[in-house]
Parts: C-alpha cells; sequence; structure tokens
C-alpha cells in the first residue's frame, strides 16, 4: 500500500468538499478502493499506485474546474471522472462569460461598450477605458484581468492607483504599505473578492501574484508577463502616467481606466489621461473606448446624476 498527501491550502474546504461533505464523498464513491481522508487542508489517500494516480487526475481537475468557476457540484465531478473528463473541456466555457466569481456567479459583459472593451483587449496590448462613474470600467478589467491569471496567458495581476488625497507621499500614514494603500484600493479590492475565494486571493497577494502598489512604486520597473491595471489615471500627471506605460514589458496586457470628469489635481497639473487621449489615440495596438451614461449599471438614479452635472458643465 502506498500513500500521497494533496494540499488544499489556497481553498476553502467547505468550499470545495461540500456541506457534510458532500463532494467528498462522491469523490470516494468514484474511487472505491481508496482510503481517503480529508484533515483541514490536506487530504490524503492510501492504496495501490495506479487507484492514487486516477485519484490525482481526478483530484487536479476539479481544483482546476473549482479555480475557474468559483464552485463544484456533484453532477461536475462526475462528468470530469467520465471519459470526457480533461482540462480542455473545463477551458471550453461560453464566450461571453468573462469568469466565474464565487459561488458560481457568472461575470460578463453588460453593455456594448462594455463588449467592446472586451473584445478590444483581444486585440490589443493597451487599451483606455474612459468614462463617468459606474460604468464597470474596474470591473471590467478585473474580472479581464482574472480571466488571463486563470488561463495562464499572463503570470501577475498589477493593480495600482494614484493616491492623490496622500500626495504620493504615503510614509506618513500608519501600517505596512498594504495598509497604507487600501482605502485608496477598495474598488479593486471588491472587484477580486467577488471572482476569486478568499482563500485563494489570500495566497496571491501574500506570494505576489497579485501585486498591490501605489503607482510612484512603478518606476524602473519593467512588466513582463503581467497585467497591469492603472485604475483612476485622470488623476496622474503626465509625467506619472508616461511612466507607467513605459514599464510594459513582453507578453504584457495594460488596462488604464479613468473619469475625465473628476480630476483631483491641483489646478496648475494637467491630467495625463486627458493629454494620452490626444497624443496616443492613433497608434496601432492601443486602443480607447468611452462609455458614457448608458452604461451605468448601478442605481437608475446614478444614469440621471450624471446627465444633470453634464448638462450643468455645458451650460
Amino acid at each position: 500500500m502506498n500513500e500521497k498527501v494533496f494540499s488544499i491550502e489556497s481553498h476553502s474546504p467547505l468550499e470545495l468538499f461540500g456541506v457534510g461533505d458532500r463532494n467528498l464523498n462522491i469523490i470516494k464513491e468514484l474511487v472505491p478502493k481508496l482510503k481517503i481522508i480529508a484533515r483541514g487542508e490536506f487530504v490524503k489517500v492510501i492504496g495501490e499506485p495506479a487507484e492514487i494516480a486516477v485519484f490525482e487526475e481526478l483530484f487536479n481537475l476539479i481544483i482546476i474546474h473549482f479555480e475557474r468557476f468559483g464552485n463544484i457540484t456533484e453532477n461536475d465531478i462526475r462528468q470530469l471522472a467520465g471519459p470526457g473528463g480533461s482540462e480542455s473541456m473545463i477551458k471550453d466555457m461560453p464566450a461571453d462569460v468573462l469568469v466565474h466569481g464565487r459561488n458560481g456567479m457568472v461575470i460578463k459583459a453588460r453593455t456594448p461598450n462594455q463588449v467592446k472593451i472586451v473584445e478590444s483587449i483581444g486585440k490589443n496590448d493597451m487599451v483606455f477605458a474612459i468614462g463617468p462613474a459606474g460604468t464597470g470600467k474596474t470591473y471590467t478589467a478585473v474580472a479581464l484581468a482574472v480571466r488571463a491569471l486563470k488561463n495562464k496567458e499572463v503570470k501577475r495581476i498589477i493593480l495600482t492607483r494614484p493616491a492623490v488625497e496622500a500626495g504620493e507621499n504615503l510614509g506618513f500614514l500608519p501600517g505596512d504599505m498594504k495598509e497604507k494603500l487600501d482605502p485608496y484600493m477598495q474598488p479593486l479590492y471588491d472587484a477580486l473578492r467577488d471572482m476569486l475565494p478568499p482563500q485563494k486571493l489570500l495566497t496571491y497577494i501574500e506570494d505576489g501574484t497579485i501585486e498591490i502598489a501605489p503607482l510612484a512604486f512603478m518606476r524602473g520597473r519593467t512588466l513582463d508577463n503581467v497585467f497591469a491595471i492603472l485604475d483612476e489615471a485622470q488623476n496622474a500627471t503626465s509625467s506619472q502616467l508616461k511612466m507607467f506605460l513605459t514599464r510594459m514589458g513582453r507578453s504584457a496586457k495594460f488596462f488604464i481606466t479613468g473619469d475625465i470628469t473628476q480630476i483631483d489635481l491641483p489646478r496648475h497639473q494637467q491630467s495625463g489621461l486627458v493629454q494620452a487621449t490626444k497624443i496616443l489615440n492613433n497608434i496601432s495596438g492601443i486602443d480607447m473606448i468611452t462609455l458614457d451614461e448608458s452604461d451605468v449599471i448601478r442605481h437608475k438614479l446614478v444614469t440621471k446624476i450624471i446627465k444633470a452635472y453634464s448638462k450643468e458643465a455645458e451650460s
């Protein structure tokens, strides 16, 4: 008899094995010759080497499915254990679905301009999404980044934002760098929490697979094999935005979001995003997509508020 131990430390045992170990019991039923013991973050299997190999193949497919879709059901496990079960089958998901979030939540483009963003990132390595609050710019960007990471198109996700209120001088704030930045990065955290299991997200942040850093800390780096998101780019100065855009390395995707109606920079400083829309507009490989009030997916009053402010600005 042989034994082998498998780790599930990046996943919740409850979400993976189900209430009352319902999913684990299905696995035991499918490989009855093995003794399977689940304890916390580890699963031990005892049996003949050939049976352990069968379990390992099924277990790996279950983990891949869980990471991709955010949940796993009895029917999923039986399908994976069947003759057609494979990683390619798991990856064969509907084209309009960006990623399956926690508890099987389907995350996809919900407006025509969001669809344009999804199509554009497939054709271009750098995409600007410019529009008012509530149009899904940040959420769509994070979904695309998580999809790229799950599909192994990139090795890391980098999230950055200009901390204008702190003047990019964060040293006087209490806590470590993550704690200093958290208030500014909250929308990105909120999106990530929708799309990744809590333990997996924590692991990604701890091992650097997902990096959250202030814009000023991008200086001097070359970002290879990453999906980098610069959020609230309207609050980056011209020199800051140029610095960020020129960090782009090989096999990288850069996504820049911003709302040029909400610039918080001092009056004497020009928004780098406003400048970029003028001077980078006709470069092949860079696309700029404008969203408007028709893309707002928050409360219906948000659309009316945006229209009212737009009308006031025009007058």
